[in-house]
Order: structure tokens, then C-alpha cells, then sequence
């Protein structure tokens, strides 16, 4: 496909792929691109009220039947695993509500594919089971030992795992991608809390952070997780996917501003003095994203599948802020 970022001879996958999490971020943008290129998708989500067209509602996964997984899984080409309980401030310590809808959830769905015969397990983990912050002037590397900070970050960790042992000995093979910061149209956190920002016309405190975040495009990480559907052999094993070149928070800030049309809202504040007034009025964990720096090594995704990130971070902001508009 032109334009997709990577090549292909054919399509390694010919046969219907499930899509968990398909109401989400990027399991709609997923979804429609898949669509659009005449694949046949079974959307998974969790009440049809979620309102994408032809979905199968399961409920929360970690509670369906197994004949509800067995049924979803008859003819399968390939499986998706998106559905997630995402990184919240509010209940960032809940480890029993991560680990039911990121670890049992993952496992069961896991095993259902295994004893499906589903040739891919497509897994959208988190490049915070890595860590928090990459050492200086070093990117993450796929088997760096894992150092998850939180909750979210031990049950992506955690899922990994089960995924790997589900399959083990099987003829499904398990593509875990770990997924740095998403921008895209309909994204959430850091990534809408600065737009709001900037769009407001409200003075950022950001000038003086010197960081490097790798990030990921809505349209690339699709691309990548086609490209993990099609590549030939299958990319097994654990992946790093971003955009290509890391960004600083500042240099966000002005991308974000120049997408939107306005003035580029930055003052200067010492860096210490910004994550000392992050501690004291309880945001120390976002802050200190927005200071740090945390890079990822994508080489081996790039190695094996042939994939490189097509889009730039101004073609996706422009599609962020066309949404904003609207």
C-alpha cells in the first residue's frame, strides 16, 4: 500500500482478525483502517452501545464464558489484543482492577487463540513496562530487563508473560508491541491536556525542560501493527514501535501551537522548580513525564518487518487539531 510505511508482497494474513478494545483510540482508527483495505474484522467491545458497526459485545473480557472466546476465535487468522485498562492518576495503586482487565483479561483471551490454532497474537503493550524514564543517552532495547513504576506498567508486564507462556509449544505466535505516547485525533492525557493548553491560549511553564520522548503517531502505529499482521516470517517476540525521531516537550508544545494557528504559549521556569511545584500540588508522576526523557529503540520492529513510519508528528497534529475544531 502506498504510503503504508513498509513493504509487502502479500498479506500473511488472509482470514478475519480480532480486534479487542475496537471502541478505543486506536482499536476504531484500527478497525477502519483495516476495513478500508478489505479485510474481513471482527470488532470485539464491550456493550453495543459503543457504536462501531458489525462489533461483538463481550462485556468485560476477564468475564466472558469460554464458549464466548471460542466462538470469537472459529476461522481467525490473526487476533489483536487492544482492550486495556488504561493508566489513570486516580487509581494508579488499584493493582486488582489492572491485573483483572490487563493480565486475566489478556490471558484468557491468550488461550482461547492458542486452542483456536490462531496462527499471530498481536499484543499492544506499553513502554512502561520498561520504565518510567530511559537511561541518559541510551534508548530502551527490547531486552532491556523490565522496570515498571506502577500498576499499569506491572500488568502490561505481566501480560507479556502470560501471553508468552499461553503460547508456548503452539503454533500461535506472540508479536508484543510496546507502545510509547500515542497522538492522534481522540487521544487522551498529557497529549489532549496539552491541546486544551495550548488552545485556551494558557502560558506553559516548559521552556527550560531539555528532554527526548519518543512518541507515536494514530497512523503509524496502525501501519505497524498491519505490518506485524503481514510480515513474512511473523515478527515474534517483544518490539519497540515510534515515530522516528524523539521529541522534546517544548518542541510539542510549538507543534502543537503552530497545528492550532496560535502563539506558542512557553515561559521559562527551572526545571527543578517545575517538579517541585508538581509534588506540591499532587501531579509529581506527570510532570516528571513532561521533564523527562524516555527514548525506545525501534530497530528490531524495523529488522523484521520492513516497517518505517511514513507520517510525520505535523501530518498527525494537523489531524489532531482538525478534530479539535470540529
Amino acid at each position: 500500500m502506498a504510503g503504508s510505511g513498509f513493504e509487502r508482497a502479500g498479506r500473511a494474513v488472509s482470514g478475519p482478525v480480532v480486534v479487542t478494545g475496537a471502541a478505543g483510540f486506536v482499536g476504531r482508527a484500527l478497525v477502519e483502517r483495516l476495513r478500508a483495505e478489505g479485510r474481513e474484522v471482527r470488532p470485539v467491545v464491550r456493550t453495543e452501545s459503543d457504536g462501531v458497526r458489525e462489533a461483538i459485545a463481550l462485556g468485560a473480557i476477564e468475564q466472558a464464558s469460554p464458549g464466548q472466546l471460542a466462538a470469537l476465535m472459529v476461522g481467525v487468522a490473526a487476533v489483536v489484543h487492544l482492550a486495556a485498562r488504561v493508566h489513570a492518576i486516580r487509581d494508579a495503586g488499584d493493582e486488582r482492577a489492572f491485573r483483572g482487565a490487563n493480565v486475566d483479561a489478556t490471558k484468557r483471551v491468550a488461550r482461547a487463540a492458542v486452542a483456536a490454532g490462531v496462527p499471530r497474537f498481536v499484543f499492544a503493550s506499553s513502554v512502561k513496562v520498561s520504565g518510567e524514564a530511559s537511561p541518559p543517552g541510551r534508548p530502551f532495547l527490547p531486552d532491556d530487563a523490565p522496570g515498571p513504576q506502577d500498576a499499569y506498567g506491572r500488568s502490561k508486564r505481566d501480560a507479556e508473560v502470560a501471553i508468552f507462556e499461553a503460547c508456548r509449544g503452539s503454533t500461535t505466535i506472540p508479536i508484543v508491541l510496546r507502545i510509547p505516547l500515542v497522538i492522534g485525533p481522540g487521544a487522551r492525557g498529557n497529549v489532549a491536556r496539552l491541546v486544551d493548553a495550548v488552545a485556551s491560549g494558557r502560558t506553559l511553564p516548559f521552556a527550560a525542560i531539555d528532554n527526548r520522548r519518543s512518541v507515536v503517531g494514530l497512523a503509524n502505529l496502525c501501519d505497524a501493527i498491519v505490518a506485524a499482521l503481514d510480515a513474512v516470517p511473523a515478527p515474534a517476540g517483544v518490539h519497540f514501535v515510534a515515530d522516528a525521531a524523539p521529541v522534546s516537550t517544548p518542541s510539542l508544545v510549538r507543534s502543537i501551537a503552530g497545528a492550532l494557528g496560535r502563539p506558542t504559549p512557553l515561559s521559562y521556569l527551572p526545571v527543578a522548580l517545575l517538579k517541585l511545584g508538581g509534588w506540591v500540588i499532587g501531579r509529581r508522576g506527570e510532570i516528571g513525564r513532561l521533564a523527562g526523557s524516555l527514548e525506545v529503540d525501534t530497530s528490531s520492529f524495523i529488522a523484521a518487518t520492513g516497517w518505517r513510519p511514513a507520517h510525520t508528528l505535523d501530518d498527525e497534529l494537523a489531524r489532531v487539531a482538525a478534530a479539535y475544531r470540529r
